[in-house]
């Protein structure tokens, strides 16, 4: 599929990965509709997401790329927030062709000791928002003729790991969502993928993982995320938004790909 002069919507899309995509999908000329919930705060949560000026920064960085961007606020698991970001998008870049379900979070601990209250607010993030987004979007898409949905699932959603094992349902729940959807969309030529992001130096990294991993590893919060890339990398170098963002271009582009799900670690995950 042919990038230049679509028009794509990218969820979580003020910063970290959501900007990478969308950097890198307005690089080969798509129109960009940038989502964000614009609340820093969640009690659910230990760290501050993206603030409305982080996504008024990435929608000036992808202006600067020579496409459209348009910022919308909206929370991805509330289905009326994501008919109204679908409506918006259609009526000010005149259409749907892409969609990327970006949007996530985390928490962390034991789930002996995990509240239900942060395990429903990763899973709506995580799981239920890719479905609400695409059941919102869909007959846009559909429009068009072709198309592509992205989802951003993780390589914790291909094995799990201790501490994470809400972030590690909702990630495996997107790439069964992902298989599932490929399928029942296949006939109206639109394809469904999954890209699974290894390990990034952004919030969920250094605002929380960090935190965790110290007092267990009885080293520096500063040494952590260094230490982890050496032992769990093949290539032993960290991921960035923007290696995440090629992959998604790749998945965009791809005609007869779909239903798949690419890694993006560096070696860290190979199943």
């Amino acid at each position: 599929m042919e990038l230049r002069g679509k028009n794509a919507i990218v969820t979580g899309g003020a910063r970290g990965i959501g900007r990478g995509i969308a950097l890198r999908l307005a690089s080969q000329g798509c129109n960009l509709a940038l989502v964000d919930l614009g609340s820093t705060a969640d009690p659910t949560l230990t760290y501050n997401l993206a603030a409305q000026a982080d996504l008024a920064e990435t929608v000036e960085m992808v202006k600067k790329l020579g496409v459209k961007a348009v910022p919308i606020l909206a929370d991805v698991t509330k289905y009326a927030d994501c008919e109204r970001m679908a409506h918006e998008t259609d009526a000010q870049l005149g259409g749907i062709d892409i969609l990327v379900n970006n949007a996530g979070i985390i928490a962390v601990g034991p789930i002996e000791v995990f509240p239900e209250e942060q395990w429903d607010r990763v899973m709506a993030v995580n799981a239920k928002g890719p479905f609400l987004c695409s059941k919102a979007c869909i007959p846009y898409i559909r429009k068009r003729g072709e198309g592509a949905i992205v989802n951003t699932a993780s390589v914790a959603g291909k094995t799990g790991h201790a501490a994470v094992g809400a972030y590690c349902a909702s990630k495996f729940a997107v790439i069964a969502f992902t298989q599932a959807l490929a399928e029942e969309l296949g006939p109206s030529n639109i394809r469904v993928n999954a890209v699974c992001p290894g390990y990034l130096r952004t919030a969920m990294w250094t605002d929380v993982l960090v935190k965790a991993l110290a007092p267990m590893w009885q080293i520096k919060e500063s040494e952590v995320f260094d230490r982890f890339i050496g032992q769990n990398t093949y290539l032993r170098r960290e991921q960035t938004p923007d290696d995440i963002g090629q992959a998604v271009v790749y998945l965009c582009q791809a005609d007869n790909v779909t239903g798949t799900s690419i890694n993006v670690a560096g070696g860290g995950e190979v199943h």
